[in-house]
C-alpha cells in the first residue's frame, strides 16, 4: 500500500518534471530562457548528434556544419570539422583561380571556419580569401553571383561577417570597399523601409519599390550595416581586454587601441552612424507594420532565426547597451524550435535549404553565436605585425624557455629558437644579421632544408620571415622552390623577402613584376613565371604544390 509520504514525493517529482517540460512553452515573462539552460543545451546536443550522423551531399553545408560545431562545442578533431576543413581548403583552391556560382558563400563560410579553428594555422588560406573578396566585389559595392549585375543581400551579409571576423583578428581589410557596401544598402532600401533579396539601384537617386522584400532579407541588410559600422569603429571597441592582448583585466573592460587599422578607418570614414540608424529605423517601422503571417512555416524561417539573433545582438552594441541575455524574441523562437525539432535531432528541409543547413542555423541561433563572437577575437600581434621584438638574438632554448647568455652566432642555434613555440617573440632582425650558414656541404644542406621547411610550414610569422631572408641571401639555386611557394605567404614581409631572394639567386633583378601588395591573380602569375624559370634551369624538378 502506497503511503501518504510516497504519494506526496511522487507529486513533487511529477511537478518538477512538468516544470521542466513547460520551461520552453510558457510565456517569456514567466520563465526567461538562456542558452545555458539545460533544456536548450539538450536541443543543441541532439542537433549536433544529427549533424555528426549526416552524410552531406552539399559541400557548402558540410563547411557550415563544421563551423557550427566549432561554435557550439569546439573540437577541431571532430570528424565533421576535419571534413569541413578539407572541403574549405578545396574551396580556397577554387576561388584562387576563378569565381563560381556559390563561391561567395563558400569563401565566407570557409573563412569563418578557419578563424574559428585556428586563424594562425590557416593564415595563408585566409589571406587568399581576403584577396578574393576584394577581387570579386562589383563596383556598386555589394556581392553577387558571377555575371549578375544586381547585388545580393544574402551573399553580402556573409562576406561582411567574414571581413568583420578577419578585421578583429588584425587582417588588413579595405575599409573604402566596406563603405561602398554600406552605401549600396542605403541605395537599394525599399521606399517602404524593407530590403530586397537582390537590389536595383535607382537611376534617379531616390528610393524606389524593390522586388522580393522579406523579413529575412531586411534583417540581413540591417545586420550587415551594423556589422560594417562595428568594423569602422562606430560603436566603440567591441573587444574585451583579453582580446586586445592585455592580460589580467576583466573581460568586461573595453580597451581602445591606436593602431594602423584605427588610423585607416578614420581616414576612410564617409558613412555616418546617423545614416545607419535612419535606415534601420525605417526597416523597424516596416517590420511592425508588416508582420510575417505564419512565419514558422516560412521557407526561410531558420535562416531568419539566425539573422534575427545577429541583428538584435549588433543593435544592442550600436545603441551602447549590454547585449540582452534573456530577450523576449529569444524566448519565443526557442519555443518554436523546440516544437519543430525532429526526433533524430535536426530540423527539416525548406525551399533551397536542406535539413543540415537549417539545423546549423537553428543551432547558431540557440547558442547566441553572435553574442559569443562579440566576446571573441585577437590582437593583431597573433597574426603578425611588421615590427621586430626585443633583442633576444643571443637566446638559446633552455628548459623550454628562451634565455640569452650567448649570442646566436650560427644558423644551428637560430633554427632551434625558430622551431620553438616562442618564435614570434624573437628579434628577427638581429637573428638575420647574425645568421651564418656553415661552409661544410653536409651541414649546409641540412640547415637549408630546415629553413625551407620553416618557410613552407611554420605557424610563426617571425620564423617564416627569418627563413625567407636567410634562404634568399644563400645564393643557392636549390632553395628557389621554397621561395616560390612563399610568394603567396599571408605576411607582406615574407612575400617581399621571397621575391627579392628569387631575384638575387636568379640574377633577374627586375623579377616578374609582383608588387608589395599583390592580388591573387598577380601572385599566381608571379609563381607561374618563377616556376617556368626554375624548370628552365632544373628541367627534372616537379613542383608538388602546383
Amino acid at each position: 500500500m502506497v503511503s501518504l509520504m510516497q504519494r506526496q514525493n511522487r507529486f513533487v517529482l511529477l511537478g518538477g518534471l512538468l516544470a521542466v517540460s513547460l520551461q520552453l512553452v510558457v510565456s517569456p515573462t514567466a520563465q526567461a530562457i538562456k542558452p545555458e539552460d539545460p533544456a536548450v543545451q539538450q536541443m543543441v546536443s541532439r542537433a549536433i548528434g544529427y549533424l555528426e550522423s549526416t552524410k552531406f551531399t552539399d559541400e557548402g553545408e558540410l563547411v557550415l556544419a563544421a563551423y557550427t560545431i566549432m561554435k557550439a562545442a569546439p573540437d577541431p578533431t571532430n570528424p565533421v570539422v576535419q571534413e569541413g576543413l578539407a572541403q574549405a581548403k578545396k574551396f580556397v583552391g577554387i576561388v584562387s583561380r576563378s569565381q563560381e556560382f556559390k563561391s561567395n558563400y563558400h569563401a565566407a563560410v570557409s573563412a569563418l571556419l578557419f578563424c574559428e579553428v585556428d586563424p594562425d594555422q590557416y593564415r595563408s588560406e585566409l589571406t587568399t580569401l581576403l584577396r578574393y573578396f576584394d577581387e570579386v566585389q562589383p563596383e556598386h559595392g555589394s556581392y553577387t553571383y558571377p555575371q549578375e549585375k544586381k547585388g545580393d543581400t544574402s551573399q553580402t551579409q556573409y562576406v561582411i561577417l567574414a571581413l568583420w571576423t578577419l578585421d578583429r583578428l588584425g587582417y588588413k581589410v579595405d575599409y573604402s570597399r566596406l563603405q561602398r557596401t554600406m552605401e549600396w544598402f542605403f541605395k537599394v532600401q525599399d521606399i517602404r523601409g524593407a530590403w530586397p533579396y537582390q537590389g536595383e539601384i535607382p537611376s534617379g537617386g531616390r528610393l524606389i519599390q524593390q522586388e522580393r522584400i522579406t523579413e529575412g532579407m531586411s534583417l540581413a541588410a540591417g545586420a550587415t550595416l551594423l556589422i560594417a559600422g562595428d568594423v569602422m569603429g562606430m560603436w566603440g571597441s567591441s573587444k574585451t581586454a583579453e582580446e586586445a592582448g592585455i592580460v589580467g583585466l576583466p573581460k568586461a573592460v573595453k580597451v581602445l587601441r591606436d593602431d594602423e587599422n584605427t588610423a585607416r578607418k578614420a581616414n576612410n570614414a564617409r558613412v555616418k552612424k546617423d545614416a545607419i540608424f535612419g535606415a534601420i529605423g525605417r526597416m523597424e517601422n516596416w517590420l511592425r507594420a508588416n508582420p510575417t503571417p505564419d512565419h514558422v512555416n516560412d521557407r526561410y524561417y531558420y535562416y531568419t532565426c539566425y539573422t534575427t539573433e545577429r541583428y538584435r545582438s549588433f543593435l544592442d552594441i550600436a545603441r551602447g547597451l549590454p547585449i540582452e541575455s534573456e530577450p523576449d524574441w529569444y524566448n519565443r523562437i526557442v519555443g518554436e524550435l523546440r516544437r519543430s525539432q525532429k526526433p533524430e535531432g535536426g530540423w527539416g528541409e525548406t525551399q533551397h535549404i536542406f535539413g543540415p543547413g537549417n539545423t546549423c542555423f537553428a543551432i547558431l541561433f540557440l547558442i547566441r553565436s553572435t553574442k559569443k563572437s562579440l566576446g571573441a577575437g585577437a590582437s593583431a600581434s597573433t597574426i603578425g605585425g611588421f615590427g621586430f621584438g626585443e633583442d633576444v638574438s643571443g637566446a638559446r632554448m633552455q628548459n623550454g624557455q628562451a634565455v640569452s647568455p650567448v649570442p646566436a652566432q650560427s644558423v644551428s642555434n637560430m633554427l632551434e629558437l625558430l622551431e620553438s613555440d616562442n618564435a614570434d617573440e624573437l628579434d628577427g632582425k638581429a637573428m638575420i644579421d647574425n645568421a651564418k650558414l656553415p661552409t661544410d656541404p653536409v651541414e649546409r644542406t641540412a640547415q637549408l632544408e630546415r629553413l625551407s621547411r620553416l618557410l613552407r610550414g611554420s605557424r610563426s610569422w617571425q620564423a617564416r620571415r627569418v627563413s625567407a631572408k636567410v634562404l634568399g641571401a644563400s645564393d643557392e639555386l636549390r632553395v628557389a622552390p621554397a621561395l616560390i611557394f612563399a610568394l603567396s605567404d599571408p605576411d607582406q614581409i615574407v612575400r617581399a623577402y621571397a621575391r627579392d631572394g628569387l631575384r638575387f639567386i636568379s640574377r633577374k633583378f627586375e623579377g616578374f613584376g609582383m608588387p608589395d601588395e599583390p592580388t591573387n591573380a598577380e601572385v599566381r602569375t608571379a609563381q607561374r613565371k618563377w616556376r617556368e624559370w626554375y624548370k628552365s634551369v632544373q628541367p627534372d624538378h616537379v613542383f608538388l604544390d602546383e
